[in-house]
């Protein structure tokens, strides 16, 4: 049955009286945001002058940019600087000293001068330093002290001579048990008429039996029973045209043991006969 025109006309009024009130209470209450969604990024309230309307009183943050994005975090760890080693450390300060000095010649200024001075004390001090306690260490651990072995004081060092000398007698005396010596000259050779007599005078203290071998065919006045030299200093490989020369002979071993070249003294040929034949390399030094 058709409805009347009152009733249709009743009825719009309804309905557009209700979407008025309907808008009203829209634009009257503010507007709430949805609820977060797992993965939704979270509302930031910043004040860096973002739009008041959309990101304060309608707090649209979900659905707008309204902040800036916060920096991200610096996860990179920064490397610390190696500490400077000792040697570093010094030849750093070497350098500085270097460069002041260089400085203070081609700019002679008083500035300069000065602080080239001042920094040679500053280094001066630091080595007298480093020498005082070096030999504080060395009074307070025998282990470190040298002297003790080979003493440089006048008292000390005539009771180590004294007892050195006691050691090397003792050596020499039974040397000929084992050892005899060849002693190379020549007639024409005039360190020979000084070196002769000396191995002569050594030969006899000890008893040591003593082999002359002429290397020009000349005689000898030390030595009357010399022998001519047939190639014997190249068959003990030795130098052969150095004379004098003076050369021990191992009979346990059969081994030439060269002593020395030249003119030398009785005390030095008695010491380097007693340290070729008792002592070992790096044993006294």
């Amino acid at each position: 049955m058709p409805v009347p025109a009152r009733d249709r006309a009743r009825a719009a009024r309804r309905a557009t009286l209700g979407l008025s009130l309907a808008l009203s209470l829209t634009l009257a209450l503010p507007w709430s945001a949805s609820p977060a969604r797992a993965g939704d990024a979270p509302f930031v309230e910043t004040d860096d002058g973002s739009d008041a309307f959309y990101c304060e009183e309608r707090q649209l943050g979900y659905w707008f940019y309204c902040g800036k994005p916060a920096p991200p975090e610096n996860t990179s760890v920064t490397e610390a600087t190696p500490e400077q080693t000792a040697a570093e450390r010094l030849e750093a300060v070497t350098g500085e000293l270097r460069e002041l000095k260089a400085r203070a010649i081609l700019e002679p200024t008083p500035a300069n001068v000065t602080a080239y001075i001042r920094f040679q004390r500053e280094q001066l001090d630091r080595a007298s330093l480093f020498s005082d306690v070096w030999q504080r260490a060395i009074w307070q651990d025998p282990d470190l002290d040298y002297t003790l072995q080979r003493p440089v004081s006048t008292l000390g060092k005539r009771q180590w001579q004294d007892a050195r000398s006691a050691e090397r007698d003792a050596t020499m005396a039974h040397l000929s048990e084992r050892y005899g010596l060849f002693y190379f000259f020549a007639q024409s050779c005039g360190a020979c008429q000084v070196m002769s007599p000396i191995v002569k005078s050594v030969a006899a203290t000890w008893h040591i039996t003593v082999r002359a071998v002429s290397t020009d065919g000349g005689p000898s006045e030390q030595f009357p029973s010399y022998s001519v030299e047939t190639n014997q200093r190249s068959r003990m490989g030795l130098e052969p045209r150095v004379t004098p020369a003076v050369v021990l002979w191992d009979a346990a071993t059969s081994r030439a043991l060269p002593i020395g070249y030249g003119v030398m003294s009785a005390d030095e040929l008695q010491d380097r006969i007693y340290l070729l034949t008792s002592k070992d390399a790096g044993r006294d030094f």
